[in-house]
């Protein structure tokens, strides 16, 4: 027999809720069961959510877990099931894949290659594990990995493959979204199938937890490098495909690895292989997939990743509601669009609070937002707060002129009225910002920083536009009005106050954040990059001195390479200055 009908599982789960995942882990095994597969695999730490985090250093939380796989055991028939959970032994930790078959634990498998970098602290939590495994299911040989364990050249997969004999590599992963990083994926996998002769299974979580996003876009790839079947993006599924590994034999045997042998047998000493049996059964027939084989368009990709970040988000941490203010520019329009594809319009709540120094035009293109989107809006002028406040405050400041204290007054009040408003109705308050004011601190501490979350937190103004000029050519109109597109970006906090007046264009100030925060140049090499000395030591010093601002604003969704929190993790107090 050289095939087997194999089901790859995206689901989304919370982690630390055990029960909601052990449901749909059973639920998953049932239907791919139903469908006469004879392998399902569920994705990375599947049981526990990822990433658990520290919720690993506590003792009960690893012996419940432990008890939900017991669980799926007993639950477990003929059907052969390979799924992530925590395991202890000896009093280390391993984040490792379950083998389950016939009510019994097959194999355990712990991940090799144990990621530190970035959002990954496995090194924190697991220890790393010794021995590649391969399954020999019937006459097929399947080579199981976790994760990073693919993205470490001649490591696990080539052991065994080249060693172990595996023709099938199946890897489980938990790989958060970032832009681009699909691509570096499907190229990833593809040269491990041409270098191995192997067919690569690669099944992806979906879903969001905290900052992350994942992806799914779990895929199948034969020995060849090319796609025979792809989960969806961004949504569960299950993917189902028959493979035969007589044509990827023929191929093998035309091969010489030895070099390469050699390489894996220095490093691991021997791979475990393990006996499994599948029942020669009638299987019904696969309906054809209407999952579309493409990449998505990187802006829709965007797009559609901040619709479930925040979905998730809201939901997985018990709301229905979002509240925010809407000032009639580009961010807080767009984030409206978003919170209304993610929630539906009856659940977001925006509001317009008008200063003295509110255009009526920003107020006329609030309403017709509003009006696009199917939105009640509330509005709240603040200018008799500001001059209450003002009033009280006139006495301390006697002699003293306006300055940017007035300037965040306006915006601490309007934080105060959105939150008001979250705790009055249990909405979650979004901070509307962006990556590009939050990355120099033109934003103000307690004032448009407020909120539980902040979905721009990671996407630059220039990308804004992008996303926002997307979501119009999908709306067939101007979802997002043009004349909020066109607009000079204003805080609105003073007259005729432009952002340009004090930041420079945002297409020079974005490149120069990304070589500086994303690629970490100094500003040395981004001035021999091509930029204006002046402008960059004076952004560099902004993006220095605003980290206690960063450190206390609301989480949101990571979607580069480096985002703000646990991504880039700088002191506060800091003198260290790279030229």
């Amino acid at each position: 027999m050289n095939s087997l009908r194999m089901g790859q599982v995206q689901i989304n789960t919370i982690v630390g809720d055990l029960d909601g995942n052990y449901k749909k882990i059973i639920q998953s095994i049932k239907q791919a069961e139903r469908n006469g597969c004879d392998l399902v695999v569920l994705p990375e730490l599947a049981i526990t959510g990822y990433p658990p985090e520290d919720l690993l250093l506590r003792p009960h939380f690893i012996k419940a877990q432990r008890r939900i796989l017991d669980d799926i055991i007993r639950q477990n028939s003929s059907i052969i099931t390979v799924l992530g959970f925590v395991d202890q032994a000896q009093g280390d930790l391993y984040n490792a894949a379950a083998v389950i078959q016939d009510q019994s634990l097959k194999a355990v498998y712990h991940k090799i290659e144990l990621p530190n970098y970035s959002v990954f602290d496995e090194e924190r939590y697991f220890t790393s594990g010794s021995a590649p495994l391969v399954l020999d299911v019937g006459s097929v040989k399947v080579g199981i990995s976790i994760c990073e364990d693919i993205w470490v050249k001649d490591s696990v997969i080539e052991c065994e493959a080249l060693t172990g004999g595996a023709e099938i590599l199946v890897n489980i992963s938990a790989s958060p979204f970032t832009t681009g990083k699909n691509v570096q994926r499907y190229q990833l996998i593809r040269e491990h199938c041409r270098r191995t002769h192997s067919i690569m299974a690669y099944t992806n979580l979906v879903g969001g937890q905290d900052e992350l996003v994942f992806d799914g876009q779990s895929l199948v790839m034969d020995d060849q490098g090319d796609l025979i079947a792809a989960g969806r993006s961004f949504e569960t599924d299950l993917i189902q495909v028959d493979l035969n590994v007589s044509r990827l034999r023929e191929r093998r045997e035309q091969q010489d690895f030895s070099d390469r042998v050699k390489n894996c047998t220095t490093r691991f000493r021997h791979v475990t292989t393990v006996d499994m049996m599948i029942q020669k059964s009638e299987k019904p027939v696969l309906k054809a997939s209407d999952t579309p084989l493409r990449r998505l368009d990187a802006t829709e990709e965007l797009y559609k990743a901040l619709i479930l970040g925040l979905k998730d988000y809201v939901s997985k941490n018990g709301f229905t509601d979002v509240v925010f203010g809407l000032s009639g520019g580009i961010d807080s329009a767009l984030v409206s669009a978003i919170a209304v594809d993610a929630l539906g319009s009856e659940h977001v709540h925006p509001v317009i609070m008008p200063s003295q120094y509110s255009t009526r035009g920003s107020v006329d293109d609030s309403e017709l937002l509003c009006r696009n989107m199917g939105l009640e809006s509330i509005t709240l002028p603040i200018r008799s707060v500001f001059d209450s406040v003002i009033e009280l405050l006139k006495p301390v400041f006697s002699n003293l002129a306006e300055d940017v204290t007035e300037e965040n007054l306006q915006a601490r009040i309007r934080g105060n009225l959105v939150m008001a408003l979250s705790n009055k109705f249990g909405w979650l308050a979004l901070a509307t910002g962006n990556k590009s004011e939050l990355s120099v601190g033109y934003c103000t501490i307690y004032g448009d920083m407020v909120g539980g979350f902040a979905p721009l937190m990671d996407v630059k103004k220039g990308r804004v536009y992008r996303l926002a000029k997307y979501r119009n050519a999908k709306a067939g109109f101007d979802f997002i009005p043009n004349e909020i597109m066109n607009k000079q970006p204003s805080a609105e906090l003073k007259p005729d106050q432009q952002d340009q007046d004090s930041l420079p264009p945002y297409d020079e100030l974005d490149e120069i954040l990304r070589l500086y925060i994303e690629h970490s140049m100094g500003a040395r090499e981004i001035i021999e990059a091509g930029h204006d000395p002046e402008t960059v030591t004076r952004i560099t010093a902004l993006v220095d001195r605003n980290e206690y601002k960063r450190r206390q604003a609301a989480p949101g969704i990571k979607i580069t390479s480096m985002s703000f929190g646990k991504d880039r993790r700088m002191p506060i107090t800091n003198h260290y200055r790279r030229s």
